[in-house]
């Protein structure tokens, strides 16, 4: 049952656990669970308790003259009251009417104020707390949560991926990249195959020995001579085709194209070798990724150790993908469209792009009202890995073409805000325009500061 819990939710019955524990009660009563829905009250629930003066220790003075503790001598777990068993199968006869495949904070608020068989509702009476007025009140918050968990970008999702063919001349962009390319092909040829493999990438990396990354991989206990060693005794390469046969083996292919993605995602406007890495630890296979298997390298590991000195130089865009994201997760979003890069782009602060915005006032208060109209909420808590619209990809490919056209290395803000006027039916422009401001005005406004830098 309770997998089914949100985090603020599970958060109540524990916290109701704790509760009896601490009155050394030998079961953990209906009771113990109202007090902890007050204590662990945030939000829209908090003002409605608030509004009738109702905490904790006013809530605790009245139940606690009302109700005898049976004392409990500690020696084994505390279990469900049959008040507090009938409580939590009202909670969930709650969830399946709302519609929720999730059980929220306000369902047991629900169920607690409009229990018919404990004292509950009159404990919270007597405080003065109106159950009638507050009822639909929660109601209404209980179905905002499922209804609107959508989001205007998502129907694209549905299209086609973008073909990454034509983007892969970005890769030799680089000198650093290009190098690792040329001495790749020379492998390639000195073994006889005529498909670029993950492995000659990998070897060819490994072969710059006074490189950040490569010293990065040593550490990992990945060097050359134990490469290529490993690579000596693998008599097939069948894990490198799973699919059509192109320049590179199918797999090298996807990860190159995952590390052009990466690249974009961390700020940067060219593909370095740690790009590379850390595109093929997201392929997981490969005859590379098989070797790296073998010798016991942690993948979310050796990824955070590339990305931390890529952090430490503040990449603008890293920091509003971070942002955007934050943003997602705090309206229980497991999708992030255009609108939450502009989010971002105010919340960094320091860029262009956000100079701009300051300029046409646009804040993040108002933004984020905008934003919850026009996106909703979704679930409090959730496991599921964050995703871009495609629309926001488009963007990111926007801006990253922008900054290569400009000459630069990095991703600023105003690349990535130009972009966003690039698409007038955007979510991030809805917002943009009810905010008062238009394409005109944002990008005359990048040009003027992009002009001063």
């Amino acid at each position: 049952m309770f997998e089914k819990f949100t985090e603020k939710a599970l958060n109540v019955i524990v916290e109701a656990q704790n509760i009896a524990i601490y009155d050394h009660s030998s079961e953990v009563l209906s009771e113990h669970l109202l007090l902890a829905a007050v204590k662990e009250t945030k939000g829209f629930c908090a003002r409605i308790f608030s509004s009738y003066n109702i905490n904790y220790d006013n809530l605790a003075k009245e139940i606690y003259m009302s109700i005898n503790i049976n004392e409990s001598d500690m020696t084994s777990s505390i279990p469900f009251s049959n008040d507090f068993k009938r409580i939590l199968q009202n909670i969930m006869n709650l969830v399946n009417e709302s519609g929720n495949s999730t059980v929220h904070y306000e369902h047991i608020v629900l169920a607690l104020i409009t229990d018919k068989y404990s004292k509950n509702p009159s404990y919270l009476e007597k405080l003065g707390f109106n159950i009638e007025k507050a009822k639909p009140l929660i109601e209404k918050l209980v179905q905002r949560k499922v209804k609107k968990d959508f989001h205007p970008e998502i129907e694209e999702n549905k299209e086609p991926e973008i073909d990454l063919t034509r983007e892969t001349d970005s890769l030799f962009d680089n000198a650093e990249s290009s190098k690792v390319f040329e001495r790749a092909v020379s492998k390639l040829s000195a073994s006889g195959y005529e498909i670029l493999g993950t492995e000659q990438i990998i070897s060819s990396i490994l072969e710059d020995k006074e490189s950040n990354l490569t010293k990065i991989l040593e550490k990992f206990g990945l060097t050359g001579e134990v490469f290529e060693d490993k690579l000596s005794k693998i008599q097939s390469r069948k894990a490198e085709y799973e699919g059509r046969q192109i320049v590179f083996t199918p797999n090298a292919f996807v990860a190159m194209s995952l590390a052009l993605q990466t690249a974009k995602e961390l700020g940067s406007s060219e593909v370095l070798p740690e790009h590379m890495v850390l595109g093929l630890l997201k392929t997981k296979k490969g005859v590379a990724y098989n070797i790296l298997k073998e010798l016991k390298i942690n993948d979310d590991d050796l990824a955070h150790t590339i990305i931390k000195p890529i952090e430490k130089e503040m990449p603008e865009t890293l920091t509003i993908l971070r942002l955007a994201k934050q943003e997602a997760r705090r309206l229980g979003k497991t999708v992030v469209g255009t609108e939450m890069f502009l989010l971002g782009i105010i919340g960094e602060a320091t860029g262009i792009g956000a100079i701009v915005l300051n300029e046409l006032e646009i804040n993040i208060k108002d933004a984020r009202v905008i934003v919850e109209q026009l996106v909703g909420t979704g679930n409090d808590y959730f496991d599921s890995e964050i995703v871009y619209t495609k629309r926001a990809k488009k963007v990111l490919e926007n801006a990253w073409e922008y900054a290569k056209k400009t000459g630069k290395t990095k991703i600023e803000s105003s690349d990535l805000l130009w972009a966003i006027t690039s698409f007038p039916d955007c979510t991030a422009m809805q917002v943009l325009e009810q905010l008062g401001t238009d394409v005109l005005e944002l990008r005359e406004g990048i040009k003027k500061h992009s002009h001063s830098k």
